[in-house]
């Protein structure tokens, strides 16, 4: 018997959103309470945008995480 392992409370959605119109200014790290990493991709401008499309792409296959560990996964 498996049983269903923890996912963050915060809406896939909304982070995918942030993250491809907004993810230069790291605004979904702030959205998921990754404000360290959130300041640093403000001031390198998503690390010249590499950094932003790693984290959109991790966001789209469900391998990002938020400030306590836990998956921002698709629920539906």
């Amino acid at each position: 018997m498996s049983y269903p392992s923890a996912v963050s409370p915060k809406n896939w959605l909304v982070t995918v959103l942030l993250s491809f119109f907004l993810g230069g200014f790291g605004v979904h790290r702030f959205y998921v309470g990754k404000v360290g990493t959130g300041i640093l991709m403000l001031l390198t401008c998503g690390g010249v945008g590499v950094w932003a499309l790693i984290d959109f792409i991790m966001v789209l296959v469900g391998a990002f995480k938020d400030s306590d560990g836990l998956p921002v996964k698709n629920q539906g």
